[in-house]
């Protein structure tokens, strides 16, 4: 158990004892910021005096009073009723082993019931991933990480969207290039895609084929089905090199296999209403601001009805909580596609839909638009190219998803403290460096001589780590781990600087400082892990 948690215990314990019936759950328990305040401060009497009716500092004191205090050196009241606990080393110092005994599974959150799917990405494979969709790997695939720690059964799951009319255009777009290689002056009209890859799919296809596809029936059928397999492809293989893999791939002309698309508009029936010739689905009735078409007066279906469809085949798989990654565009589809979940019974929460805002580009102080290779936009690719994968994951995770984030290429190669993957990562190495020396000095598990300020300092903040797991989590918001290998490296950083490691006049003190730069090290590899980022040994 971490000291957060034995603390929140031992409160709950003395609350109910002098009559106050509360959980762990509701006890705040803070790292204290100023020593003189003690390891950790409380402050359960100011939030619980009014049940009792007493003042908050009679209620302090009544909680110390009726207190487990083993493990705790001794506790001080404050102010109006702030509980300080000042705790005994070894109640800080035990937690080295527990980390090296348990090594990369320090932090692991007990096994939660059910099984979550996110899907992220999803890109049509009609071209390369943008920034858009790099920015959305990056989450995605840092948010499964780390609820896979938390516990969770989780499934990475992405949609392909293979009936729409850009999968459509694409087959069309290389017919013409295809029909180009030939000598036939076909128009690249503006709804086709002009770019390089499609001229070289052509080119592909035209070595493999020869003129097989000129004046065939099955052209576009042929030209769909390859191109989309070629694009996908270079999809998966961008999104490998960039650490991100997939459980699933959906595909939309499966989902909507069997005549489920109209088998839904039966099942939705008791909410739609006729406007014209088009069909509206009442999401109204329930969180929605407005009604929405799901079949068109001409008898098209919006995208919404397939999407519907596709939610559906999600939970009938056995998945008892759905996350989505979306664009910040799709704020509107929220609402409306939990309406729909709704009309066949599902809470609410059964979906989580996280917005993802855009990403600007900037190097000495302006704004790059327009790839400098192909003058059209930055690929994922590039970007990593540019700057290393390490940095772009870092940086695309850092700040949360629903704000915008202004990558600085400048920062993001700096070789210094002010690049905060680059601070993270040196922190590793450091303690690696010094760990060469574990095989001559050996390590001391026990913590004893463990007692300088900035030991105890990078103690507590290795004890949050698992805090740290089950907030991310909770949150869904990768930054806030991001946050903490901040806080862990600026406190491996002190501690570095200011406590001696290797002292061959003091071997013991050697073993001891050697076992928590172990522990240590096995955090931060671990946190940067969860969010697909290295821990080099060597800067």
């Amino acid at each position: 158990m971490n000291i957060d948690l034995l603390l929140k215990t031992k409160v709950a314990e003395s609350l109910n004892k002098i009559g106050i019936e509360c959980d762990v759950d509701s006890i705040n328990i803070a790292a204290s910021k100023d020593k003189s305040h003690g390891d950790y401060a409380c402050n359960a009497a100011m939030r619980f005096a009014s049940q009792l009716k007493e003042n908050p500092r009679m209620v302090a004191e009544k909680i110390v009073e009726n207190i487990n205090k083993d493990g705790i050196d001794h506790i001080e009241i404050a102010g109006p009723g702030f509980i300080n606990f000042f705790m005994k080393n070894d109640s800080l110092t035990n937690i080295i082993k527990k980390i090296i005994d348990e090594g990369s599974n320090y932090g692991n959150g007990e096994k939660k019931p059910g099984k979550v799917n996110v899907e992220f990405v999803s890109a049509n494979p009609t071209g390369e991933l943008h920034l858009g969709h790099a920015r959305g790997a990056a989450l995605g695939d840092s948010l499964v990480r780390i609820l896979e720690k938390a516990g969770y059964d989780v499934t990475r799951e992405y949609y392909i969207n293979d009936a729409g009319n850009q999968i459509n255009n694409l087959a069309k777009s290389i017919d013409a290039r295809y029909q180009n290689l030939f000598g036939r002056n076909v128009e690249i009209t503006d709804d086709m895609y002009h770019g390089e890859d499609i001229i070289e799919i052509a080119k592909g296809l035209k070595e493999l084929n020869g003129d097989k596809y000129l004046d065939n029936k099955d052209a576009l059928s042929y030209f769909k089905k390859e191109g989309m397999r070629i694009e996908l492809e270079k999809i998966i293989r961008d999104l490998q090199d960039f650490r991100v893999k997939f459980d699933v791939f959906s595909y939309e002309t499966k989902v909507r296999s069997n005549n489920a698309v109209e088998k839904e508009i039966a099942n939705l029936k008791p909410y739609i209403y006729n406007d014209g010739d088009a069909l509206v689905l009442r999401t109204t009735d329930f969180l929605d601001d407005k009604d929405r078409v799901i079949v068109k007066s001409n008898g098209d279906y919006t995208y919404f009805l397939p999407d519907i469809v596709y939610h559906l085949d999600k939970l009938s798989r056995g998945y008892t909580f759905l996350i989505d990654l979306l664009g910040a565009d799709h704020h509107g589809y929220i609402n409306r596609m939990k309406s729909a979940l709704m009309m066949h019974g599902y809470s609410k929460d059964v979906l989580d839909i996280e917005l993802i805002q855009m990403v600007r580009i900037f190097q000495d102080g302006e704004e790059i638009k327009l790839s400098k290779r192909t003058g059209k936009t930055i690929t994922l690719r590039e970007l990593c190219q540019e700057v290393g994968i390490d940095a772009v994951r870092y940086f695309f995770v850092a700040r949360s998803a629903d704000s915008h984030l202004d990558f600085n290429i400048n920062l993001a190669r700096e070789q210094s403290s002010s690049n905060p993957v680059y601070y993270a990562q040196y922190a590793y190495a450091r303690l690696y460096s010094v760990l060469k020396n574990e095989d001559k000095y050996g390590i001391d598990l026990s913590g004893a001589l463990i007692k300088e300020e900035k030991e105890l300092s990078l103690l507590k903040v290795l004890m949050e780590y698992p805090n740290i797991i089950e907030a991310t989590s909770a949150s869904k918001e990768p930054c806030i781990l991001t946050n903490y290998i901040q806080k862990l490296a600026t406190s491996i950083h002190s501690f570095y600087t200011e406590c001696r490691v290797i002292d061959q006049n003091n071997p013991e003190m050697s073993k001891a400082r050697l076992a928590l730069c172990k522990a240590a090290a096995i955090v931060m590899k671990d946190a940067l892990n969860l969010i697909g980022v290295e821990a080099p040994q060597e800067m």
